[in-house]
């Protein structure tokens, strides 16, 4: 079942003059009087948070860095636990009815754990990106890097590996690092299953995936003040 969670941060109503009384806030008063930006994180259990409070997973925390560095967003979180790449291209028209600002496309963890043909996963990750584009033409797309298990053999790793860098290069797009840097492998940042991160596991792939978030959410902030050309 699709796990959406949407955080929405409170709406700024008033502000505080220097001498500490509240006066009306409009619009283009300050940058937390516009609309949040809609971030769409597409993903599979790694996203979803399995195994998480829903306020733990990476996306919920990337909210409230977004708030605590001024940036107002609405998290929306599409994981869903078990999906291939073959199955976010599957629901993708639907998870992309509302708009968007910044999409964060997190899949093929599940490819390489069952050993898919990585040109099966690559194709997928690209027509689910052509989708992005289509319906969300002003987005700005962020790849969430994958690996593959290191028992499927250097070849199939080597593959993977480069699959994404590759992707991201011919769309285009914002390629974030391996969503398990500096936890995958370490016993104490994971649940009991080994694969999925524990609270602490978690704070370290927020501030991997926040790296390549924060730029692109500036962007489109820096965008949307702007307006129309």
């Amino acid at each position: 079942m699709l796990s959406a969670l949407a955080c929405r941060r409170p709406d700024a109503r008033t502000a505080t003059t220097t001498d500490g009384a509240s006066s009306a806030a409009t619009p283009a008063a300050s940058p937390a009087a516009r609309a949040p930006l809609r971030v769409l994180f597409i993903g599979t259990s790694l996203t979803a948070g399995l195994g998480l409070d829903p306020d733990s997973a990476y996306p919920a925390r990337l909210q409230r860095k977004a708030d605590s560095a001024g940036i107002p967003i609405q998290v929306v979180n599409a994981g869903v636990s078990g999906e291939t790449s073959a199955g976010a291209l599957r629901r993708i028209d639907w998870v992309l009815r509302d708009p968007a600002d910044v999409v964060v496309l997190e899949t093929g963890a599940n490819d390489g754990l069952r050993a898919l043909q990585v040109d099966s996963t690559r194709a997928n990750i690209e027509a689910i990106v052509r989708k992005i584009r289509a319906r969300l033409p002003a987005a700005r797309v962020v790849l969430v890097q994958m690996e593959a298990p290191p028992n499927l053999g250097p070849r199939y790793t080597t593959a993977f590996r480069a699959m994404f860098p590759a992707v991201a290069r011919a769309a285009g797009i914002t390629l974030a690092p391996f969503l398990l840097e500096g936890v995958a492998g370490v016993s104490r940042l994971n649940q009991a299953d080994g694969m999925h991160p524990n609270d602490a596991g978690e704070r370290i792939v927020t501030e991997t995936v926040w790296r390549a978030v924060e730029p692109e959410l500036r962007a489109a902030s820096a965008s949307t003040a702007a307006g129309p050309g």
